[in-house]
């Protein structure tokens, strides 16, 4: 059986960054486990209808029990690797970080719960942000350090005594789930349709980035999983605004303009030939011969 494993940040972030992938790989017979590196406890209340002082005082436990609904929806397994929330710093200059939370935490101490992971799942892919973590939360800068350090560690049998017999990924991908090709191509298909686009005005500040865009290697086709997606986008109902600009762009509009979820393939220990449509190119058959 092939294996995938996300790594992400808060909950929320599997739903929000890859989850037609995910829906997709699932109804494939792909084993996937998601890694929630926080319980995203300091996260801001973001759906108005879920913006009150009983969810607020309990945001911690309602978060998890969030996650376990959308875990079920994507079929997936899935482990809080146990840091604190790192909060988004408002301020100029921004203040300092809370004592303790995940991005305070030394990147070797906090892959270490990662590389048990790794060495008890056994993917054969692992998914994390980029060097920007997507966009510059702390914790997803902070996932992706860890996530890249527990990818080179885990393999290696001299790191991590007592964390399980090594084992080592064969790829590793960054998500580009937001990206001005996909916003432009969405905005273009809505204005044809005579629809009004909510991302106008965002593409009129963001400048065309070819550099940024040569960087995804990865396609991953997964348009019939997008409703899959949305209900577990739903589950997570103190982020996601039904009526917000979650859902701005019709489903069967986004499904035509950009039926893929894109990736940068950033390790392979197998041959492969970019572009790509599956993040398992090239891995069928070494996997094969691992499982043998």
């Amino acid at each position: 059986m092939l294996r995938l494993m996300h790594v992400h940040a808060h909950p929320d972030d599997e739903s929000s960054k890859g989850a037609a992938t995910t829906a997709k790989y699932v109804a494939e017979g792909v084993d996937v486990h998601v890694v929630t590196c926080t319980g995203g406890e300091r996260g801001s209340i973001l759906n108005p209808a879920m913006d009150r002082p009983d969810v607020l005082a309990n945001i911690a436990a309602i978060r998890r029990e969030e996650m376990n609904r959308a875990r079920e929806i994507l079929g997936v397994r899935q482990d809080w690797l146990g840091f604190v929330d790192s909060g988004w710093p408002e301020g100029d200059p921004p203040p300092p970080l809370p004592e303790g939370c995940f991005a305070t935490v030394p990147v070797e101490d906090a892959a270490e719960p990662l590389v048990r992971l790794m060495r008890d799942f056994r993917p054969h892919v692992v998914t994390t942000y980029d060097e920007n973590g997507g966009y510059p939360h702390p914790d997803h800068v902070m996932c992706h350090k860890v996530s890249v350090a527990a990818f080179e560690a885990a393999g290696d049998p001299t790191r991590y005594p007592g964390t399980g017999e090594a084992w080592q990924p064969l790829k590793l991908y960054y998500h580009h789930s937001f990206h001005r090709e996909r916003t432009q191509a969405l905005h273009d298909a809505m204005v044809a349709r005579g629809l009004e686009s909510p991302y106008a005005e965002r593409l009129e500040e963001w400048k065309p980035d070819p550099e940024h865009a040569a960087r995804i290697t990865t396609r991953v086709p997964c348009a019939e999983f997008f409703p899959v997606r949305d209900q577990a986008l739903l589950a997570h109902a103190t982020q996601i605004d039904p009526e917000g600009a979650w859902f701005a762009c019709p489903l069967d509009v986004h499904q035509q303009a950009w039926p893929t979820e894109d990736y940068e393939l950033v390790k392979s220990l197998v041959d492969t030939e970019v572009p790509e449509s599956d993040l398992f190119a090239g891995i069928h058959d070494e996997a094969e011969k691992i499982t043998a």
